[in-house]
């Protein structure tokens, strides 16, 4: 039987009467044919009680407890899932991680997926039973104690299942209807794409987009796993949402295909660093040892063997980051004067798969912003992106000016 895998985000069963209208949709698929996998989160709100009390019990906690606590949230969904779907008549069981088995590594609360054998679920299937309901976020490690894989890992399970089980799509339902040319919140001129391309999707959800978690949209390029991204609130239609596919799927797309921004943005400044061979590797080792995930990086000129180095982090790990770099000074692996931070800054990033072939967006985006008196700390490039790091206050407006400047609000 063809098969499909859909993902219910914690919004989408956040009560019982929400599971119902999910399980009506997974009804109406099993009606068309499919065998289906359906991946759940825990109910909107559960995660975070969970790691509540956790940290209430134990602030040093362990982190194999801490797995086995918030994983149940998922535990719950899926046999509630189940339950509502046999009412309705539909073969259906639950699943937790360790039933299926989702091997991972031993990497508890930020774990990776290994393999997911089909062999149990595709005997259930050849038995009769027509639904999946598989728990999110969650597996097990060699050392057979459970596992989860980071905030938003459903969307990652959900992805992974699709590859393994070779599903003809995977249907992500959450409370948007899709994927936009940028956040509506900030300007009704944006636009729910049709398509968006996987390099597009990843740097969008990489750049403070959070329609989709990011490993999962990695995930879904390497296997080229089909993604829509649907609203569990609205009416479907086959064309619904957005669909995520590679690149030569999309005949037509603009130059830059949407603007993401970052609210929780530092841009931080070692002052008059020695200037020689091994320096960047004596600066960023220890940031990347401390897990500070830096993105923008930029060098001055140096003068009289001296030089300034700034780099942009997320503002929750500048604390971390001036730690690392004070012992690094400390114990004589760098030398500078001053660490200067300023945690008042956002990025904004425009994206598209056209920017490949064709000169000048990144002249039309500073001027976009120079014609709004708006002033460009750090740019970083790539292929396909181009960002920058502003005053936070400016923020909206650049978001605002920059949608309007590419004509997002128009289709190509």
């Amino acid at each position: 039987m063809p098969l499909l895998v859909m993902k219910f985000g914690g919004t989408s069963v956040a009560n019982i009467d929400r599971i119902r209208r999910a399980a009506k949709r997974v009804g109406v698929e099993v009606a068309k044919g499919y065998d289906v996998i359906v991946i759940v989160s825990a109910m909107a709100g559960r995660t975070n009680e969970l790691v509540g009390w956790v940290n209430e019990t134990s602030p040093m906690y362990d982190a194999r407890e801490y797995d086995a606590v918030v994983s149940s949230g998922e535990n719950v969904t899926a046999g509630l899932m189940a339950l509502t779907l046999q009412e309705m008549d539909v073969p259906a069981r639950s699943w937790q991680g360790w039933q299926v088995p989702l091997l991972t590594t031993s990497a508890h609360s930020a774990a990776r997926i290994e393999e997911i054998p089909t062999d149990n679920i595709n005997t259930k299937f050849a038995e009769g039973m027509k639904v999946a309901v598989v728990a999110g976020f969650q597996g097990i490690s060699p050392e057979g104690r459970i596992t989860t894989l980071g905030r938003g890992g459903s969307d990652t399970t959900a992805v992974a299942f699709a590859a393994a089980f070779e599903a003809e799509r995977c249907d992500i339902y959450t409370d948007v209807d899709g994927v936009y040319t940028t956040d509506p919140r900030i300007t009704d001129k944006a636009r729910k794409l049709e398509k968006i391309a996987f390099e597009e999707m990843l740097e969008l959800a990489s750049l403070g987009a959070k329609v989709l978690q990011t490993r999962s949209v990695e995930l879904a390029m390497r296997y080229n796993v089909r993604l829509r991204v649907l609203s569990s609130f609205e009416e479907q239609s086959d064309n619904a949402g957005t669909l995520v596919c590679a690149e030569e799927d999309i005949m037509e797309s603009n130059v830059v295909n949407g603007i993401a921004y970052s609210r929780d943005e530092a841009k931080m400044t070692l002052i008059s660093v020695a200037d020689r061979p091994g320096i960047a590797a004596a600066i960023f080792s220890p940031l990347s040892e401390a897990g500070v995930n830096v993105d923008m990086i930029i060098q001055n000129i140096s003068e009289e063997g001296r030089t300034d180095m700034t780099f942009s982090c997320p503002t929750d790990q500048v604390a971390r980051a001036q730690k690392a770099m004070h012992a690094a000074k400390d114990s004589g692996e760098i030398n500078f004067h001053d660490l200067v931070a300023d945690t008042d800054v956002a990025k904004v990033s425009a994206v598209g798969i056209g920017m490949r072939s064709q000169s000048g967006v990144a002249a039309k985006m500073f001027e976009t912003l120079r014609d709004e008196g708006i002033n460009i700390k750090v740019i970083a490039t790539s292929e396909i992106k181009i960002s920058v790091l502003i005053d936070r206050k400016y923020m909206e407006l650049a978001v605002q000016a920059l949608h309007d400047a590419f004509g997002l609000d128009k289709a190509a």
